[in-house]
């Protein structure tokens, strides 16, 4: 079977689960994976005959989607900030807003701390790609990420050995632990999902990421962001910032708990115009 023929087959296979563009778009992804041609080379190549064992990873990848597994689980990796990035059920798929919430910080830095060997921490890092960006982006900088899952830290681990970054990962219970030494930056994207919001999480989500990295541990969705708005008063340095992602229907609330601590603070909403950042300065 050659590669446009089964390009068919995949999508009418998954026609109840995917549009057109979905299934092809995924198809791409996999026949990029296992035969290393892009999308250019696909569409020049398009009778290029398929291996039985690719048909077979394909048939395996099929069966996999209609579970209604991520693809990027299924992959082990996916792309961030122009980054590959390894990946599994024990960390979250990254969404477009960190994105957003990594362009923002690396404006702000840019322009509040030029020349400055920066403390940064990162909270609740996940696969690590807050700290791996922000290590590339400033490669002078000491950068600390905690996290309280053991197996999301082996994660990212592999990925700053991948990129070649030095990180210091931490195993911590942060709401229950205190932070040890002042930072410059603190950034984070914390567990915001209330608990009474799981009925509107997709079964995808809530099946298949880990539930410790999307909803807040108690029935106070604020949580960690009031931990952190403490621990602003003591380890953020002066003139220090903050770059947080938040919940979008508690940006007012999330906002006012730093308008005391901090001088000067925003909340920003992301490019779907939901209330997404709180942001700042010491």
């Amino acid at each position: 079977m050659t590669i446009s023929e089964f390009k068919i087959y995949f999508k009418k296979e998954l026609l109840e689960l995917y549009t057109e563009s979905e299934s092809a778009a995924l198809y791409s992804i996999f026949v990029n994976k296992l035969v290393g041609f892009d999308k250019y080379l696909q569409r020049r190549f398009e009778n290029h005959p398929l291996l039985e064992s690719h048909i077979e990873d394909l048939e395996n990848f099929i069966s996999e989607l209609k579970t209604g597994k991520p693809f990027q689980q299924i992959l082990g990796e996916t792309e961030f900030y122009g980054l590959k990035i390894f990946m599994d059920e024990n960390v979250l798929i990254p969404r477009p807003e960190t994105e957003e919430l990594l362009e923002l910080a690396i404006e702000k830095i840019k322009n509040n701390f030029q020349n400055k060997a920066l403390k940064i921490l990162d909270i609740g890092t996940g696969s690590g790609i807050i700290p791996i960006v922000l290590k590339k982006k400033f490669p002078d900088a000491k950068i600390s990420a905690i996290d309280y899952s053991e197996k999301a830290l082996e994660v990212a681990q592999k990925n700053a050995d991948f990129h070649k970054v030095e990180i210091e990962f931490i195993h911590q219970d942060y709401l229950n632990e205190n932070l040890t030494q002042k930072y410059d930056i603190i950034i984070s994207n914390p567990p915001y999902i209330g608990i009474d919001e799981e009925n509107e999480i997709a079964d995808s989500v809530k099946d298949f990421e880990p539930k410790m990295a999307l909803f807040s541990p108690t029935s106070n969705a604020l949580v960690f962001y009031e931990k952190i708005a403490k621990d602003c008063r003591k380890y953020l340095s002066e003139n220090g910032m903050i770059f947080l992602e938040i919940n979008q229907k508690l940006g007012d609330e999330t906002l006012q708990l730093y308008q005391e601590i901090l001088a000067d603070v925003h909340l920003m909403k992301d490019i779907s115009g939901n209330d997404r950042f709180v942001w700042g300065k010491k």
